[in-house]
């Protein structure tokens, strides 16, 4: 288990449960500068503003 493999548990034979290496818990936030960062390498789709623009409109326009 140290060197990061996954472990499966089983009773008479059946797989009942996983034993996986552990991961610290990180935090979803990151940094304004951590964030430009990665838009500047990696920017978005040029048609994404035009399809959430789509999804948008339709959700507006729906009459629940």
């Amino acid at each position: 288990m140290q060197a990061g493999e996954t472990l499966t548990l089983t009773v008479n034979q059946t797989p009942v449960a996983d034993v996986v290496p552990h991961r610290p818990h990180r935090s979803p936030w990151v940094p304004s500068s951590e964030l430009r960062r990665i838009v500047a390498e990696a920017p978005a789709d040029p048609g994404l503003f035009e399809d959430l623009a789509e999804v948008r409109s339709e959700l507006l326009d729906d009459p629940r």
